[in-house]
Formats: structure tokens, sequence, C-alpha cells
């Protein structure tokens, strides 16, 4: 782990062009907001990406590389090399790449460009997994029992420590996320080998095999904390996500606010997120996440300092545009709303919809979008970097759009949702959008009665349910043929070949008496 230079400006800082360091539909998302505040954008690509769509709605454009993401997203040299050509003076990560990496961070300081995110020292402290539990124990918040050593565990201490804990324990790696380098262990003859595998696809995935252990929280829920926080030492929560909804630790559905949270339990989370936050005296957005029991008892889990990929369902009930927020902060200007403004306001639901195919284990499904119509209406955004003739490769993350609906009530966002979905037609590749479909007439799910093992343990999509592939396609044909017909217009010619409106004012021109 590097250690961090604190470089953070305290000056408010104008820029006028932003260079996105990142792709698909979060650079999209973040041009938008860049567009709407009269900032000049700057988007890089891969040569895959030379076509996409944040390339088209850049201000400008530059090659960063080839394909594979080490060789080009994640190049922190090049990306400062291509602010510094291109005039940009801040630089939005987005989420994923080299959105929580120190060492970039320090880079934009050191440079002179403003990162539109957290300080270096706070992406590290709470990058470290190990080191963000014990900073936020020593804040006085709530954490799952486990292993807080400030050195690190040999196999055999981590092995005494998970007996000490009490099975089941989970095995979690020490720096990244998203699943990666986590194992679940039920059995005391099974940790040796989940232990090695977990190092190694530590070790794999972010360079780093260390680990940890702590209590394996059955039945929990997954729900976080959307923090901001600026420069002059305002912090606030804007209320929480529920993301139970998952898969392999990958979220597939979010909403907000949560069935199971009531307006305490709100609050009580909100406070501690906040405190966690100030633990490494946060700037700008960040996420605190928690298991939560169904005793309502919560213990953090870890944070997430960048922009969340579901944080659209916050801004639908809050009102809050999270990016200009982010902008805002960059500049050393003062939240522009304080915790008493904060209101939460309907329902929103968001589905991740990817390019899986949920019938065959959720394989990922590459190639050509041949067709897209995306669904519109009242109540209905949808996040998307991609369109009709785009591709889909196997070098990022399968995620075609993020398609979110907000309602006065969660059942109407529910029913709006379904809507949607049923308006959503993608051609040319496998998709979640049946998966989504039948969770949301899932009565378990429905009831809020889910946690984070109900994917995986407790639902499946019907599969009696799913035609053969002809008889879909002969159904998808007829089903076209007759919107077309029913939306043609066949305008006949005239006899006289003059409109009606010239026959009437010939007809009043000669009856109207001087």
């Amino acid at each position: 782990m590097t250690t961090s230079r604190q470089a953070a400006p305290d000056t408010p800082t104008q820029f006028r062009k932003v260079l996105i360091a990142n792709r698909g539909e979060i650079a999209v998302r973040i041009e938008r907001a860049c567009r709407e505040l009269g900032l000049s954008t700057v988007a890089i690509y891969s040569d895959v990406d030379r076509d996409a769509m944040h390339v088209r709605y850049a201000t400008e454009a530059y090659r960063v590389g080839s394909p594979p993401p080490r060789e080009s997203y994640l190049r922190l040299e090049r990306i400062i090399e291509i602010a510094r050509r291109s005039g940009a003076e801040a630089i939005h990560p987005g989420y994923g790449f080299l959105a929580e990496n120190a060492e970039f961070a320090q880079a934009c300081h050191d440079e002179g460009i403003a990162f539109i995110g957290p300080t270096p020292h706070a992406i590290e402290r709470m990058g470290d997994k190990v080191v963000a539990r014990r900073t936020v124990l020593a804040a006085g918040v709530p954490v799952v029992p486990g292993t807080d050593s400030e050195r690190d565990l040999t196999d055999d201490e981590l092995q005494v420590a998970a007996t000490g804990i009490g099975y089941p324990v989970l095995i979690k790696a020490a720096a990244g996320g998203g699943g990666k380098g986590m194992r679940k262990v039920h059995r005391p003859e099974d940790f040796e080998a989940a232990l090695q595998s977990a190092r190694r696809e530590a070790e794999s995935a972010f360079g780093d095999g260390r680990v940890y252990v702590e209590k394996l929280v059955e039945n929990a829920r997954h729900i976080e904390i959307q923090v901001m926080a600026d420069t002059q030492g305002n912090t606030i929560y804007l209320g929480e996500r529920e993301c139970s909804i998952q898969r392999r630790h990958q979220k597939l559905l979010e909403e907000s606010p949560s069935v199971f949270v009531d307006d305490d339990l709100r609050r009580r989370m909100g406070e501690v997120a906040v405190k966690a936050a100030q633990s490494v005296d946060y700037t700008n957005a960040g996420t605190i996440e928690f298991l939560v029991d169904k005793d309502k008892n919560f213990y953090f889990l870890e944070m997430n300092t960048r922009l969340q990929v579901e944080h659209p369902v916050t801004e639908l009930v809050t009102g809050v545009d999270i990016v200009k927020e982010q902008i805002r902060i960059a500049r050393g200007r003062p939240l522009s709303r304080s915790q008493d403004q904060i209101q939460i306001t309907g329902a929103a639901i968001e589905c991740r919809i990817n390019a899986e195919d949920p019938y065959n284990n959720f394989m990922p499904s590459i190639g050509m979008i041949t067709a897209m119509t995306a669904p519109t209406g009242p109540g209905v955004r949808i996040d998307t970097g991609v369109t009709t003739g785009d591709q889909i490769t196997p070098y990022y993350d399968s995620m075609i759009s993020k398609l979110i609906c907000w309602g006065d009530t969660r059942a109407e966002a529910i029913l709006r949702m379904r809507r949607a979905l049923s308006e959503y037609r993608i051609l040319g590749l496998r998709t979640t959008i049946p998966f989504h479909q039948s969770l949301l007439d899932s009565p378990r799910f429905l009831g809020g009665q889910f946690d984070t093992a109900f994917v995986e343990g407790r639902f499946s999509i019907d599969e009696a349910s799913y035609p053969r592939p002809e008889i879909a396609a002969i159904l998808a044909t007829l089903v076209a043929h007759r919107a077309r017909q029913e939306a043609a217009q066949i305008v006949r010619r005239n006899e006289r070949d003059v409109s009606n409106w010239k026959l009437a004012s010939r007809w009043d021109r000669m009856h109207r008496r001087y």
C-alpha cells in the first residue's frame, strides 16, 4: 500500500474543463452533468471504444491504449499526460478502474489537477479493509466481530482466530471489493482450502493477497448509506439504499428507501455513517455499507470512497444531483443542502440490465446490439452508454444500462418498473431483463421478505415459462408486424389534387357578399 501525501486544496478551485477517467454509462452520466454546468469534457477511449457513446458526447476525446484495462483505463501516467495535453483542470474517476486508487488521486494533486473525489489519505485509509475496520472501530462505529490486528496474520493465526470468532466465518480480501477474494466457511476442516483460494484470487485481482476473517452474519440485509461531505466540515447523509438483491456479492437490483428500515433505524445508521466518514476527514461523495440482521442490529461492512453504481435511486428520492454536488465540492464550495433539508419523497428502484443469460447461470453474452428500444414515460429514467450498433466486448463489465423507476409509493415504483421492462427491447444478445421481470413477480420480493441469500437460495426463474427459441422468434415477428400495421397511415391523393383548405377558401370567396 502506498503512503499518500496529503495535498487536498482547501481554497475554492475554478475549473472549466473536466477529464472523465472512465467509460460507458457512468462517463455519459458525468458528461451530462458537466454540460448542464457549462463545463467542457474530455473523454478517453481504448481501441474498441473509439465510436462509443461517451466519446461522441464529449467535447474532445483522446486514445488511451489498447482494449485490456491495464493497457488503457488503468494507465495512470497516460491519463495524467492526456489531462495536461488537453488542458483539463479536473478529473472525475467515476466508479471502478482508478476511482479508489490513492496513488492516482495523489498524482492529480501533485500535478495541480482537481480530483473530483476524496483525498488520497481517505482513499488509502478506507481502501484497506483491515485499516478501515480499525479506524471506524476507534470512532465508536459497530463492526462485525473479526480479526483487527495491526499486523498481517499467518495462516495458522487466522485459523485460530476463526475458531475464536465461531463458525460460520467469512474470509475477505484486505484490498479491493466486488466479492473478489471472499469465501464463506461453515466448517473448520474447510478453512485451509478456502483461505488459500481467497489469497490466490485476491492476489490475482488486486495484486495483494492479504486477507482477514470476520463472523458471517447469516440472513442479513445489505444496506448502505450515501454520505456527502464538503471542505468546510459539513457532512450529511442522504438516506439508505437496499442492496440485498445480489448474486455472488454482485448487486442486481437496488431500491430506496428500504422496506425494512424505519425512521429510527435510518437516523441511527445515518448518524453512524457520518461518524465513520468524519473519522478519516472525508470529503466528497462516499458510501458506508452495513450488514443488518433480522433484529435490526447493524454492523459496518466497508466504505466505498467513490460514486456508487446505484446512486440514481438516491437522486430520485432526495432530488439531489450527486454528480453535480461532487463537482461543487471539488470547487471548494459548501454543500447545497443541510441535513434538515434532506427529505425522502416516494420510492425508487434500479435494475441493472446486464449482457448475461439468466437461464444459463448468468453466462456473459457478447456481440453487437442489433436493435434497442428504451422505455420512456412518467417516472422512468435510463442511464446507458450504448445504443444500436454498439458492441458488448469481453474486456469490460457486461452492464448495458441502469433502468430506474420512481413512484409515490414502492408499489407504484414496482408497477412502473414492470411496465418499463416490458417495453425494453434489446436484440443481438441475451440480457437480464427476464430475471428482473420474474423477480418483480415474486411474492417474497413484493412483501420485502428477502436478504443477501435470497437470489441464490430461495429464488429461481420459472424455466417452464421460457419458450423454445423458434416459437419466441415467430411470436416476436408477428407482434412486430402487427405493430407496424397499426402504426401505418395511408394518405390517399385527393381526386381534385387540391387541399380541402383551398376548396373551403374558394367557396368562401365565391359566396362572400361585398
